[in-house]
């Protein structure tokens, strides 16, 4: 009900928006201005939803995405670093390196958005290997740790 509520504010908004262009440039009456701008807003808005319907038709299955947790990284780390790190082994999406909230310093660990297919190729190859003199510990994010690798990080 609230997106409702928005797209209603949203469409007289535009409108009003509307009329006052028309209103600018031309003689006509502030109603007719007002009627113009809500069906050029109306026909704006069917379109983009048109457009909005073919991308997502477009969006190809395979590139669904899964959330790798990175820990032990190196202070000095920055979310660039670690893009172009898991960018050796796939697709990236986004990486998000967690911070203090109180100091802003890095904590140490983070997640890596990838392409699913990809992600386990990345766990494998990056778990448990050097980088910046630091052993990274790289698993899919929500997955529980195994009784056995319960180190501290």
């Amino acid at each position: 009900m609230k997106s409702n509520n928005q797209t209603t504010i949203t469409v007289i908004a535009i409108a009003i928006i509307g009329a006052l262009i028309f209103s600018m440039f031309s003689s006509t009456p502030p109603a007719i201005s007002f009627a113009l701008g809500a069906m050029l807003t109306g026909l704006a808005l069917h379109f983009m939803q048109e457009n909005k319907n073919l991308i997502l038709d477009e969006l190809d299955p395979s590139q669904s995405s899964k959330t790798l947790y990175v820990g032990n990284l190196p202070y000095r780390a920055n979310e660039s670093d670690v893009k172009n790190l898991f960018a050796e082994h796939g697709d990236v999406f986004a990486v998000r390196l967690m911070k203090d909230k109180r100091t802003g310093k890095r904590r140490g660990f983070g997640f890596v958005v990838m392409n699913s297919q990809d992600a386990e190729h990345a766990i494998d190859q990056l778990n448990n290997q050097e980088y910046g003199q630091r052993t990274l510990k790289v698993r899919e994010a929500n997955e529980p740790k195994n009784a056995d690798s319960l180190d501290l990080e």
